[in-house]
């Protein structure tokens, strides 16, 4: 999919992501290319990771703003370039970035819950477009949108749970797709939608409950995701305050996953022994696997920490200490400290 340029950016390389900001918003896969919404993700979360006030203050948040608006489709969906294709990644990609940087606004969120609850098969799993098959990376991009726009409570989240619980095979990674083999980036896309699950249970127990008697949920009834307007710390100036919020609400039960046996299929499977990480076994290793297997073995390691940040319970790490990764923010895919950082710091723009 995308990514190989966030994860293989070193400190000394800021400039790099800065000067290939386009002058009208956006950030291009390099200098003089164009603006996209996949690279705009990585240089952003780039930027983040990087944590300088020099490297925060060089992204351009208003012409990111023009830009995200020049790429929103009448569906309410997001396009990923001029003249690009429409998809749930897009939406994704523009709203964490949105989201992040505290630019979130009704414009930008208007019709896009619509998009993508027509992207929700039957399977219960999220398309990459209506009428699509379900599959992992745009199931965890669906729901990560939803989470951040407020509206994950319209989702069909059991069955949505369901159907990524059984994408773990039997050689404890998951498959992007049904009668797919394994991959290990999808440790994240899969094991990252049951980590955001983790914190939506209030409403998957209310979904559950309406169901047994034989009522939908109306698509214009809104929870907060589960949680009470004070808690969620939401009001129409303010959208970009949950992702804050999210990360703060205690997790109520342990992983939806066997969180070991992945960490198992991602030290055993994917790991390569010179340094960096692969598909599976026969693969070779690339930054984009690289990034993905770390992403996931540190939601599997701190998916029974019942809040962000916790130490991992007793024998919640597979191997030794020394393989204990630093918390990632589920929905930005960033570490958390990094997070906590750049929330401080535009939350005060």
């Amino acid at each position: 999919m995308w990514l190989n340029f966030y994860f293989g950016v070193s400190m000394s390389e800021s400039d790099a992501v800065a000067i290939s900001q386009d002058k009208n918003g956006g950030y291009g896969g390099g200098p003089g290319q164009m603006p996209h919404l996949a690279t705009t993700y990585a240089a952003v979360n780039t930027l983040i990771t990087l944590g300088s006030e020099k490297a925060l203050l060089s992204i351009d948040r208003e012409n990111l703003h023009k830009f995200f608006l020049r790429m929103k489709d009448s569906s309410g969906a997001f396009r990923m370039h001029d003249g690009g294709e429409i998809d749930v990644r897009a939406c994704y990609t523009a709203i964490s970035v949105a989201s992040i940087l505290n630019i979130l606004d009704d414009e930008l969120v208007k019709g896009l819950g619509n998009y993508i609850l027509s992207c929700q098969t039957y399977e219960g799993g999220i398309a990459g477009e209506p009428s699509s098959e379900a599959h992992g990376g745009y199931t965890f991009c669906g729901l990560a949108t939803m989470i951040l726009i407020n509206e994950a409570d319209r989702l069909d989240l059991p069955s949505l749970i369901d159907w990524v619980a059984f994408r773990q095979g039997v050689e404890c990674g998951f498959q992007g797709r049904a009668n797919k083999l394994v991959d290990g980036c999808y440790s994240f896309w899969q094991g990252g939608s049951l980590a955001l699950a983790q914190r939506l249970l209030p409403i998957v127990r209310q979904q559950l409950q309406l169901s047994l008697i034989g009522v939908q949920p109306s698509v214009e009834c809104k929870t907060n995701n589960g949680f009470t307007a004070e808690e969620a710390g939401l009001d129409n100036e303010n959208l970009s305050h949950f992702g804050f919020s999210f990360i703060q609400r205690h997790s109520e039960c342990g992983p939806l996953f066997q969180s070991v046996a992945l960490q198992q299929y991602i030290l055993l499977c994917s790991q390569v022994l010179e340094g960096g990480f692969k598909d599976k076994p026969g693969k070779h290793r690339d930054f984009y696997h690289s990034c993905y297997c770390l992403s996931g073995l540190s939601l599997s390691q701190h998916s029974w920490s019942g809040d962000a940040g916790a130490a991992p319970l007793p024998g919640a790490v597979l191997g030794p200490y020394t393989n204990l990764l630093e918390p990632v923010h589920p929905l930005f895919n960033v570490v958390l400290d990094k997070y906590y950082k750049s929330h401080e710091f535009f939350s005060a723009l």
